[in-house]
């Protein structure tokens, strides 16, 4: 008995790939993690560069030290 291979004629259907799409300018960096927001003045989470939640900075259950350097470290 043969063993029939299921991807024998698969590539014949297939036709060449299309080449990669280069873009001009720069990716910027994906946002991720914690920052602060200067115009809202909340905290912000973001993931895969996608605001998740908020947290307004008047409000926030964080320690003061961690508000502070968030503050000045990773504001937008």
């Amino acid at each position: 008995m043969k063993q029939l291979d299921i991807f024998d004629d698969w590539g014949a259907e297939q036709s060449e790939p299309a080449p990669p799409v280069v873009s001009a300018a720069p990716k910027a960096p994906v946002l991720n993690g914690m920052y602060y927001e200067r115009s809202t003045d909340k905290f912000v989470s973001f993931v895969l560069g996608r605001r998740h939640y908020e947290v307004p900075a008047k409000t926030c259950g964080f320690l003061k030290a961690w508000q502070e350097k968030t503050k000045r470290e990773r504001a937008i």
